[in-house]
């Protein structure tokens, strides 16, 4: 007879919005043991599972702490309430926690008193809301009125409410019905209880005990600090946004890179202080495709995608908000797992902004074989291979725009744009590796160049700090022969240093912070690196705080006309690296909005 051996959750913390799938092993009647499902209409020996959800609902009200989610609140900020921010984000579970969070807190009541502009109407942001809590005035008694409003949002749950159970003051509200449930906002602060029973498909009735579990209490998913479009061409306005939120000016179209932090990699042991409930992939893919999604970018160039997450989750997902997806996997002949868990490079573009003209795959692996085959002696070719095969790859897209930005003596030309997607993920020690790498796919793009008249956009990962050989190589076109990276080469692969340039006009696009002119650049500025015109970092962990990623563009037909705000250190709370229950990447986006301008005639 079907049996169940063992339910238990990944993660016994949930979060509105994120799904929670139970883990529920079963023992068929020949005895051996499966994680499938067995559903009424495809009953096994006679019998099926049946799964209900109930919310614990206790007659006590309980708020969630807005700083620390899995914490209790124990205070409330009035301020918060008297600005009309929304309640949730009132509440600290100490008298400590509301004064680390204060200097953060405090821009709350600042952005809520500057939100109404001169219509009366509040300012757009291009992307959430701050998370942190409290001002300057504190409820130290929370009273069942306060913590009410948090906890109920007046929506209809998907299943009437139906008490399935009373005693000791609590209330037991049935939810859902099948395997999977997303809590709810109406959920906050309240337990959840899984039920799983076996039942004889016959006479529908159960058989034996029901096996349940209880989660601990559902709370809010943190939302980030918002980031604006800053522009940097001398406009006058902060993110003029369309209704859909898009930058409203119909010639220019934004480019959005962002390394999300494959799963596979984002392990307890490595991330150790980011919680385990913020760590899980159930948690982290929506908190990701909510930011993604959020930017409204018209190009989407993702690093470190899962093969199964591509075409599982952020493929279909995206696609139901307009973009077309494409994706070029790892080569995998030094990867030695599960070739579905496998990481690429994924492009999107929105189908109403651009149409798919030629898509180009590099595998660095393959360049890789023919450099040994020309240029190393038969004896080394072994420990060649061994050191410049990474399974590395590049995704270049050839887009054509739908809208244009030409003048009246070109009214039908057509307007094309070449964007390359990459990440080099080669270990720090393999300098020479590094910069071999990004000099073949400069080459490639040159090839294109020459061929067509087509602006181009490098994006990704490039693992390369600013003033390393690779960026130099990047955005100054060349490297200098006694530059100290040069020093590790024993395949004499760069040789000579004089080969190591290119003609693409590249500039980088974060560069525009120190060269722009308009509002709100002096605080981004602060967040440059004025020697090496790049942002202070892209990626924040307890081990490392740097550069690694860039958006290249080519100056000579493109211009940039604004960028999304950089992050500063203390916009990531006192004591907090990435990824975090806000950030689920160890690095930061990017984004940057161009537009096309003609090229200077030869």
């Amino acid at each position: 007879m079907l049996s169940v051996l063992r339910v238990h959750l990944p993660s016994d913390i949930p979060i509105v919005g994120c799904e929670l799938t139970p883990y529920v092993l079963l023992r068929r009647p020949d005895k051996t043991v499966t994680t499938d499902d067995v559903p009424e209409s495809v009953p096994l020996d006679g019998h099926f599972l049946r799964y209900k959800w109930c919310r614990i609902q206790s007659d006590k009200k309980v708020a969630v702490c807005s700083v620390h989610p899995s914490e209790q609140a124990t205070l409330q900020c009035l301020g918060c309430v008297k600005a009309k921010i929304p309640v949730a984000k009132s509440y600290h579970c100490s008298p400590k926690c509301f004064s680390d969070a204060w200097q953060h807190h405090r821009v709350l009541h600042d952005r809520a008193a500057s939100a109404v502009n001169e219509n009366g109407n509040e300012e757009e942001e291009i992307f959430g809301r701050y998370n942190s809590s409290g001002s300057g005035v504190i409820n130290a008694s929370l009273t069942g009125s306060a913590s009410s409003t948090s906890l109920t949002n007046g929506s209809t749950p998907l299943y009437p409410a139906a008490v399935t159970q009373r005693s000791g003051g609590e209330t037991w509200f049935e939810v859902g019905r099948s395997k999977t449930y997303t809590p709810t906002a109406d959920d906050i602060g309240h337990v959840l209880k899984f039920e799983c029973v076996i039942v004889d498909a016959e006479t529908k009735q159960p058989v034996g005990h029901p096996n349940t579990i209880l989660t601990s209490r559902v709370i809010p998913a943190p939302s980030p600090s918002p980031r604006r479009l800053i522009p940097v061409s001398g406009a006058d306005m902060l993110g003029n946004l369309q209704s859909d939120g898009r930058v409203s000016s119909s010639g220019s179209f934004t480019v959005l890179s962002y390394n999300i932090l494959s799963d596979s990699y984002a392990s307890s042991e490595l991330y150790s202080y980011c919680p385990s409930w913020a760590l899980s992939w159930p948690y982290r893919r929506q908190n990701l495709l909510r930011e993604i999604v959020g930017y409204r970018a018209d190009i989407v160039c993702l690093q470190e995608v899962q093969n199964d997450h591509f075409e599982e989750f952020f493929a279909p997902e995206l696609d139901k908000h307009g973009y077309q997806a494409l994706y070029k996997r790892k080569t995998n002949e030094v990867y030695s797992g599960n070739i579905h868990t496998i990481d690429g490079c994924a492009t999107f573009f929105r189908r109403d902004r651009f149409s798919h003209v030629k898509k180009y795959e590099v595998e660095f692996n393959k360049a890789a074989q023919s450099l040994t085959e020309v240029a190393v002696q038969t004896t080394q070719k072994k420990a060649a291979l061994n050191r410049l095969v990474k399974d590395n790859v590049a995704l270049i897209v050839v887009l054509e725009a739908k809208f244009s930005n030409q003048g009246a003596d070109n009214p039908g030309k057509r307007q094309l744009l070449c964007v390359a997607n990459t990440h080099v993920n080669v270990p720090q020690e393999l300098k020479d590796v590094k910069i071999w790498q990004v000099h073949t796919l400069l080459k490639g793009l040159e090839k294109i160049a020459a061929s067509a008249d087509i602006p181009m956009l490098v994006c990704g990962d490039f693992n390369s700090v600013p003033g390393s050989a690779p960026h130099s190589l990047l955005a100054m076109g060349k490297v200098d022969p006694m530059h100290a990276d040069l020093l590790v080469d024993p395949l004499a692969i760069l040789r000579p240093h004089s080969k190591l340039t290119h003609q693409l006009p590249l500039v980088s696009a974060y560069s525009s912070f120190l060269r722009g002119v308009g509002l709100g650049l002096e605080q981004q500025r602060r967040r440059m690196d004025p020697t090496t015109n790049e942002p202070l970092f892209t990626n924040c962990t307890r081990d490392f705080i740097g550069t690694l990623d860039y958006i290249l563009y080519t100056a000579d037909s493109l211009t940039v006309e604004s960028l999304l705000e950089l992050l500063d250190e203390d916009s990531l709370r006192k004591d907090t690296a990435l990824p975090s229950p806000e950030w689920s990447s160890d690095h930061i986006a990017l984004l940057a909005e161009f537009r096309c301008v003609p090229r200077p005639r030869r």
